[in-house]
């Protein structure tokens, strides 16, 4: 074996988001031959929280290893009957006394041993320690393990995960952004051989506004009046990213985008006739 491949997806939201893996991430696991699944799941549970039944779905589906963001705890009682499991994690720059760890290192469908951490951002995010200096720490610890490291920077501003990107190239194998639920076409390669994309998106029902149904959050905007926001159902799909890493020195060797379910629906509106 040569490289290894790694497939990274966003914020899995609600149901509609876990059919989609249950449906069609075996099938991509097998089709490229992909050592390791991560995925984002802190809005799992009725869109805000991460329980046992729904890890649960997603491990069943093929997934290896759950990160979280800023709703880990939006539903405490449930993560704390799951925060010891090490294939669940929350952000590592969240106060030590948090329940659960930030970091872990699993071992691959092809037993190579692949390092995962978990960081929160700060910019438009409730207070927390510096990810920037977390992750230094981090990745200096889990490369004693293993030359293969997979970040997940759950942050709102595409500066910030930007920033990660540039902080962590040559260090770690991939830095992958969540957090938004809207995919960035910046994949790329960074200059020394790190992996980088600022958000994965979201799986997920995609007839809707970030996975709430369209005329609840319409009814905020327009009015200003507090109202519920539902999960929508329609036009699930869930885009990802596949890396591919050298398995010498675990650098990224590719980056490409995957899409499991339907792809986009794409109008194009033919101009005036001449």
């Amino acid at each position: 074996m040569k490289t290894l491949k790694i497939a990274c997806f966003g914020d899995v939201v609600g149901k509609a988001g876990i059919q989609v893996l249950r449906d069609h991430l075996e099938a991509l696991i097998h089709s490229e031959d992909i050592d390791l699944v991560l995925a984002n799941g802190e809005n799992l549970h009725s869109g805000a929280g991460t329980t046992p039944d729904t890890t649960r779905e997603l491990f069943k589906a093929g997934v290896d290893v759950i990160t979280n963001g800023d709703h880990v705890f939006r539903r405490h009682r449930d993560f704390m009957k799951i925060h010891e499991d090490p294939r669940i994690l929350r952000p590592a720059n969240l106060p030590p006394e948090a329940a659960g760890h930030g970091t872990t290192v699993v071992e691959s469908r092809s037993g190579v041993r692949v390092g995962v951490i978990n960081l929160l951002g700060r910019v438009f995010m409730d207070p927390m320690d510096c990810p920037f200096r977390a992750a230094d720490a981090l990745v200096e610890d889990l490369s004693r393990e293993t030359h293969f490291l997979v970040v997940d920077f759950h942050a709102e501003a595409s500066s910030e995960k930007m920033a990660m990107g540039w902080h962590l190239d040559g260090r770690v194998s991939a830095v992958v952004g969540t957090h938004t639920h809207t995919t960035t076409a910046d994949h790329q390669i960074l200059e020394k051989g790190t992996a980088f994309i600022t958000d994965l998106g979201m799986v997920g029902a995609y007839d809707s506004i970030i996975g709430r149904v369209k005329e609840r959050v319409l009814h905020r905007f327009i009015t200003g009046m507090p109202t519920p926001f539902y999960l929508a159902s329609g036009d699930a799909r869930g885009p990802g990213l596949l890396v591919t890493l050298d398995m010498k020195t675990g650098q990224a060797l590719e980056v490409r985008p995957v899409m499991l379910g339907d792809p986009p629906r794409v109008s194009v509106r033919s101009g005036p006739s001449r």
